[in-house]
């Protein structure tokens, strides 16, 4: 069981039938200290080689909340030295086994969900390193060093393939890719309706639509197409905007000022090409960066909502005839990340699910993450696995050790 945005999920399913619980976490704390805003190297706090800092800005009030350290090359620099340090033969890390190892990871994980703290942990120094900064400047270090042996990162397509030429171009490091994705969410005419229509609804609205597993292309089948699109526009007209410190708000702001402006850009180019706006459509002005969650019917697949990543608030809404036509269309795209279908006709499910070109595919579900299974793309969606054993061979090296015996007996 899991918690999805304020619902309980079970197996990937909202539960209709409980209501959900109080929230187990304590309520936020609204004029929370900062405490920690430099480079962490070695297991010390570092001001920035440069000296430079950059600002964070609350976007639910646009107020500043503080200003980070901003590391760039020297800094990643003097974090490799101190990973590298770490791992040398005879190093506390390197002589430390598997299970100590893994109770100080979960020691970690314990901390800094409630406080944000490392350095009581009790790792030795160098093994965890935190250089905040920019893509062009700290990105770009860490994408060309050298001494790096593998990234792990999760992004923008763009970006991806950037990280991949600058690794190709230095010393081959290892990369794994968890990219955009412009997921497909299919709903058959003989599918649980309520079922569908929450589940699409919260896979495209959760986190403000700034998902990468966000359900951005909905087709759904001609016969049931109206009354889909009819329940889906109530919900999102009931998805409570606002304050994101209270309890009750199912959707916040978005996470800055250029994907505000993207997502309202996006908007208009669904109106001037036909889409029907159902609602939304708007920013809501007399606040930060908050976008009314939005429908559109009628969408075709040559429209940009139906095309680009838009990572935001939006449910763009299709229909489709039959089976071979909802594959063709689905995989007629770059991405390749998640899709869903929704049907209660089993070998229907199945014959969806091989001919999808996504990573993970749902049925009569979604988001249904486990950290047992493999998560991660086909296509530029990105390479490599998250989760479930795949996942470590990412972080391992095989190695043959071929060892001639003395042919003497015994």
């Amino acid at each position: 069981m899991a918690a999805l945005n304020g619902a309980v999920v079970e197996n990937g399913q909202p539960d209709r039938k409980v209501p959900p619980p109080p929230p187990l976490l304590p309520r936020p704390l609204r004029s929370l200290e900062v405490k920690y805003t430099k480079i962490f190297i070695n297991n010390e706090w570092h001001e920035s080689t440069s000296g430079k800092k950059f600002p964070t800005y609350n976007p639910s009030t646009l107020e500043k909340i503080c200003d980070i350290e901003e590391g760039d090359k020297p800094d990643v620099d003097n974090a490799v030295e101190a990973a590298k340090a770490a791992f040398q033969r005879g190093a506390p890390w390197r002589q430390m086994d598997a299970l100590s190892r893994g109770r100080l990871l979960h020691k970690l994980a314990d901390l800094l969900e409630r406080d944000r703290v490392i350095l009581a942990v009790g790792f030795p120094p160098g093994v965890v390193n935190i250089v905040p900064g920019y893509g062009p400047t700290a990105g770009a270090a860490i994408s060309t060093h050298h001494s790096i042996d593998k990234i792990a990162f999760t992004g923008s397509t763009k970006v991806g393939k950037l990280i991949k030429e600058a690794a190709s171009k230095s010393n081959l490091k290892r990369v794994t890719l968890e990219l955009g994705g412009k997921n497909p969410c299919i709903v058959c005419a003989d599918a649980d309706l309520d079922l569908a229509v929450e589940c699409a609804h919260q896979g495209v609205f959760f986190n403000q639509g700034q998902c990468c597993t966000a359900a951005s292309r909905v087709f759904v089948e001609e016969q049931i197409y109206p009354e889909f699109v009819k329940r889906s526009v109530e919900y999102a007209k009931k998805r409570l905007v606002g304050d994101p410190f209270d309890a009750r708000t199912e959707q916040g702001p978005q996470i800055d000022q250029k994907q505000f402006d993207k997502i309202l850009e996006l908007i208009e180019s669904g109106k001037k090409e036909g889409a029907k706006l159902e609602c939304g459509g708007l920013a809501i002005e007399d606040r930060g960066l908050f976008i009314k969650p939005t429908v559109f019917s009628e969408v075709t697949d040559n429209m940009r909502i139906a095309k680009e990543e838009i990572f935001g608030p939006v449910q763009p809404i299709m229909k489709f005839k039959s089976i071979e036509e909802v594959i063709r269309r689905a995989n007629s795209t770059e991405y390749g990340l998640t899709a869903a279908v929704f049907t209660k006709n089993l070998d229907r499910a199945l014959t969806l699910a091989s001919a999808l070109q996504s990573g993970t595919v749902w049925i009569n579900c979604y988001n249904a993450l486990y950290a047992q299974a493999p998560f991660g793309g086909f296509k530029m969606s990105g390479n490599g696995r998250e989760l479930g054993e795949y996942a470590l061979a990412e972080y391992t090296e095989v190695k043959t050790v071929t060892i001639k015996l003395s042919q003497k007996s015994p």
